[in-house]
């Protein structure tokens, strides 16, 4: 299929603009009528798919999850769930994505099969659970957990807001000051300074060389930032032996990389145990994982674990054989795997390191806020001796 950008009017009289996949202009003008929608004109895009392959808000996803799943609890069919759901949201690309879900489930797919034809918008791990569902009837009770789950990377994501909120103010202020510093007030006293004659103290000369070349090589500086930030971006796109040597210094940096281990390794257990419940295969369970930890490190671990379990071992063995989880983890883990309760101590893992990644934030969150204020004003403290000092040193001698 392909991507047409249409023109349309709704029922209201409304004109209403928007992109939608369909074969050709006869089937865009079904499915806009489908949509209750009179077909005005349209066009196909020539980068369609990067335009659809956009992802979707986790807000649009989380109501999506929580009208479909209140509408399958209630009995409602699939294909009528999904129209009433088309009908009543207000996110364009999230219509024209549902609306594509119902065309292929008419065209008799399953709903997985249909999401699956979305990979932006819904994970591998989502199409696994739902087809999970779909096979054992446990549709509504794996959308539930789907949503838990995305409400926990969204209370994640803006704790990890709040934490660098204060670093990135505080940042952005010592940049601004010492560009002011450097540019501005450092030259003007620089010039007195020569002009008195006065021998200058090692860290006036430092300051004073420092501002010179700041103001004559701050272009250079700033187009080599960009270069060096575009490279970084590139080659850990492109590299994957370097993102995995960045990936696992990540994890060593201190305060930062204890927090994001325990976040990944509490987003494993939580889809983990999510998918074990739902009835998929430990071994693809395992390594429909691996897309969701965000960590190259953590996932070749997880690549690792899962060769060990295909040779036999079972899941706590080949987790404690590759270092993934510590002692007290792996414990648990045996406990639920030797009663067959293995989903239900991943929960319990999850909750461990949810419960941990909360308490760290908040820990680190106060101790970065006055070791960041101890770093601004030892830096100001040092400009204000580098120029006060012979300041000081010719009042002095003027007094004598």
């Amino acid at each position: 299929m392909a991507m047409f950008s249409y023109k349309a009017m709704n029922a209201q009289g409304h004109m209403v603009f928007g992109h939608m996949d369909a074969a050709n202009m006869v089937d865009l003008e079904l499915r806009l009528k489908r949509m209750q929608l009179d077909f005005i004109n349209g066009s196909q895009l020539k980068h369609s798919r990067a335009l659809f392959g956009r992802s979707l808000p986790r807000m649009e996803l989380i109501n999506f999850s929580f009208h479909l799943e209140q509408l399958v609890r209630s009995g409602v069919p699939l294909i009528e769930a999904l129209t009433d759901l088309r009908d009543s949201t207000t996110h364009p690309r999230m219509r024209e994505i549902v609306a594509s879900l119902v065309e292929s489930i008419e065209g008799g797919r399953s709903l997985s099969q249909a999401m699956s034809e979305h990979p932006a918008a819904f994970s591998r791990v989502f199409c696994a659970l739902v087809r999970a569902g779909e096979l054992t009837g446990n549709l509504a009770e794996v959308l539930r957990e789907q949503i838990d789950a995305y409400k926990w990377e969204d209370e994640l994501v803006s704790q990890t807001r709040r934490l660098l909120t204060y670093p990135a103010i505080v940042g952005t202020f010592l940049l601004f000051v010492i560009g002011v510093l450097m540019l501005v007030v450092v030259p003007d006293l620089a010039r007195f300074f020569r002009n008195t004659g006065l021998e200058l103290p090692l860290q006036t000369r430092m300051l004073m060389a420092t501002s010179e070349f700041l103001q004559d090589w701050w272009p250079a500086l700033v187009v080599l930032v960009l270069l060096a930030g575009v490279g970084a971006v590139a080659l850990l796109r492109h590299h994957p032996a370097a993102r995995l040597r960045f990936d696992r210094f990540k994890l060593t940096i201190p305060v930062i990389g204890p927090i994001l281990h325990k976040v990944v390794l509490s987003r494993f257990a939580s889809m983990f145990a999510m998918m074990y419940g739902a009835g998929i295969p430990i071994i693809d369970a395992v390594r429909t994982s691996e897309d969701v930890v965000g960590n190259e490190a953590v996932r070749d671990s997880l690549a690792r674990a899962g060769q060990l379990i295909s040779q036999g071992q079972n899941v706590t063995a080949a987790f404690q054989g590759v270092g993934l989880f510590p002692p007290l983890v792996v414990r648990m883990l045996r406990v639920g795997e030797s009663t067959g309760a293995l989903d239900r101590a991943l929960r319990e893992v999850s909750y461990f390191y949810t419960r941990d990644v909360r308490e760290s934030i908040a820990r680190a969150q106060a101790a970065m806020e006055p070791a960041l204020t101890l770093v601004l004003g030892l830096l100001l403290m040092a400009v204000a001796f580098a120029v006060l000092g012979p300041v000081y040193d010719m009042l002095t001698k003027l007094k004598t």
